[in-house]
């Protein structure tokens, strides 16, 4: 039986008994055999990804390589999000209250408990036509100031609703976190701290979607087979991510917010490891192949989408044969939801739904919108006594996360999500460059640069990372012992230590950090940074991890030693290798609380993901 200790000053040994996977272990350098080099600087500094990054567009030419990539995209999803696995769906507790009837809609208000102690504000549309059974539309909004209730030209909700009743859907719009009546948290939330738990404005918003699907599903009226959802700006961001990851929903419209240019700029629409290696296009792909309409605008940055986004889209839904349920509609205007482009939403809907409204009426007119305090949900009235703030809400997650994290035994869930946290790849191809001693690793596909020394040598391979880099590793009593060995030794800087130290361009952070620690503050720290970028520690697991790979190319297994932060970043990636690995770890810095977390391991998620714990569980299973 192994034994593990987490001790500083603690030195350990775990033998990892892996079955080396067919594909690793006859791994044959070719990339370097066919003329591939190791790049001259690390793709991981040079080519850093933001809002505002112009992002390739996906292109698959077999259904099922789509498919495979769209099941793994939903996971990242849902990692990102903090929802993995879901927390457990409690009791809503639905109030629905305070009707204003007109002729042939009626206006109620609405809060759900989404999450114990936490409530959702919005309003429900219902049509007065006599039928029991209707579809139904979720209807998030967008930064608007008034949120749900903003109506002036560019964008009115409350049209958009009685307009959808009236032509006989039941609508339920609701709230942004922060705005309207959901403001037991503000819009923008995500401390570092928060952020190791995945705790932030999009995980909630996307589960309050999911609850609000729950919702609407329940309702005696809703025909719960045919649910679609329409969202403008930031609403357009929560419909793509719910038509995504719920197969519930049956047709939708993300509208204003589709685009290879610009990805969201606001924190509700970024978590770290969102968008890595993936963009909004490729997400709301992963709708195909239900009936989807892009509504762009030729004043925003949806600009492009009937000549670049929506091509490449319509191409998926070609995989599919039913290229003819992705339609585009481009309005002569700048960002919004104008009367114009839900109209256009409008004739898409009913198109699927033939001989639903009997007037035929797909126009807006005659709307007469109610007063804020009439559709505010919170006007004259508050919240449970139990409400959480903030803090009482971040708690209550924590203690969520700590809870599934005791009950989850399916290691291959445990050992993916942690993988997809750390957006490790076991590499296929690994580039190796010698020039005496001095040797650079690089997966082919990334052109990232792991440089370091390599002491050829008799017998199993021995990795060796120090935190301060591989000169630094030279110097250790354990080198030296296996240099007496005459063992291979490799040696390595991982990412951002010894030779690989470098300036990382980080576009959304402070340009030009003036010391060591403000970048890796900037690296690690930023969210919209982190949404398209690994974290520093998230990069060395994957450094040590594509070493693994390299040496065991050459025999089977590798022998892995590593002293203080190193150890962490091996230990994860020893849990993720699929070779056979022993482990030698060294000075282990004790992970006891959140700021250890952050002074030592800071990747965002890592402790939704079950933590150092985990991985040293998974470690020892294998």
């Amino acid at each position: 039986m192994t034994t593990m200790r987490s001790n500083a000053g603690a030195r350990l040994r775990l033998c990892i008994c892996i079955s080396a996977l067919a594909a690793v272990s006859v791994l044959r350098l070719a990339a370097q055999q066919n003329g591939v080099h190791a790049p001259m600087q690390d793709a991981r500094n040079t080519d850093v990804v933001n809002v505002d990054t112009h992002l390739s567009l996906p292109n698959f030419t077999s259904l099922k390589a789509w498919e495979d990539r769209k099941k793994y995209l939903r996971n990242q999803i849902l990692v990102s999000a903090g929802l993995s696995p879901m927390p457990d769906k409690t009791e809503l507790h639905a109030q629905i209250f305070g009707k204003i009837e007109e002729k042939d809609y009626s206006i109620e208000k609405v809060l759900i408990e989404t999450l114990p102690g936490f409530y959702l504000g919005g309003n429900l549309y219902r049509p007065r036509n006599g039928k029991v059974r209707h579809p139904g539309v979720l209807n998030p909004h967008g930064h608007w100031q008034y949120g749900r209730l903003e109506n002036q030209p560019l964008y009115s909700g409350p049209s958009f609703g009685i307009s959808l009743a009236r032509q006989g859907y039941v609508v339920f719009a609701y709230d942004m976190v922060g705005y309207t009546d959901t403001i037991q948290v503000p819009h923008h939330f995500g401390s570092a701290e928060q952020r190791l738990w995945s705790f932030g404005p999009l995980g909630l918003q996307l589960w309050n979607s999911i609850r609000s699907l729950d919702f609407i599903t329940s309702l005696n009226d809703v025909d719960a087979t045919q649910v679609g959802i329409a969202g403008a700006s930031g609403g357009g961001t929560q419909a793509f991510l719910l038509m995504a990851v719920d197969d519930r929903v049956q047709f939708g419209s993300p509208v204003n917010m589709v685009s290879a240019m610009m990805q969201g700029g606001d924190l509700c629409e970024n978590a770290p490891g969102l968008r890595v290696n993936t963009s909004n296009v490729e997400i709301a792909a992963m709708f195909a192949p239900k009936p989807m309409l892009l509504v762009s605008a030729t004043g925003d940055w949806t600009r492009n989408v009937p000549k670049e986004e929506y091509p490449a889209i319509k191409r998926i839904y070609d995989l599919y044969g039913k290229s003819d349920q992705v339609e585009v509609v481009q309005i002569n205007e700048v960002h919004n939801f104008n009367e114009l482009s839900r109209e256009a939403v409008y004739r898409f809907f009913a198109k699927h739904h033939p001989g639903l409204s009997e007037s035929k009426e797909l126009g807006e007119h005659d709307i007469d919108v109610p007063m804020l305090q009439e559709m505010m949900a919170l006007s004259n009235r508050a919240l449970p006594a139990h409400a959480l703030d903030e803090e009482g809400l971040f708690r209550s997650w924590q203690g969520m996360a700590q809870a599934q994290a005791s009950r989850i035994e399916d290691r291959a869930f445990l050992r993916e999500r942690l993988r997809q946290t750390l957006a490790v790849e076991i590499p296929q191809d690994v580039v190796a460059e010698m020039d005496g001693q001095s040797i650079v690793l690089s997966r082919a596909s990334k052109k990232d640069r792991v440089p370091g020394i390599w002491i050829p040598g008799d017998g199993v391979t021995a990795i060796v990372v120090d935190a301060r880099g591989s000169a630094a590793a030279l110097q250790t009593e354990a080198v030296s012992r296996l240099r007496k060995e005459r063992r291979p030794i490799l040696l390595l800087d991982v990412f951002q230590t010894g030779a690989a130290k470098a300036r990382r361009k980080a576009d959304d952070t402070p340009s030009n950090p003036a010391d060591d620690e403000e970048r890796a503050n900037a690296a690690a720290g930023d969210p919209k940074f982190l949404t398209f970028n690994v974290s520093d520690d998230a990069a060395r697991v994957q450094d040590v991890a594509t070493a693994i790979v390299y040496a065991s190319g050459k025999q089977r297994g590798v022998e892995l030693f590593a002293f203080g932060d190193a150890a962490l970043w091996a230990v994860f990636a020893a849990a993720l290798s699929p070779v056979h690995v022993s482990l030698t770890v060294e000075d282990v810095p004790q992970l006891r609380s959140d700021t250890d977390y952050l002074e030592h391991f800071n990747v965002p998620g890592i402790l939704r993901a079950g933590g150092v714990e985990v991985a040293e569980k998974l470690a020892a299973a294998r």
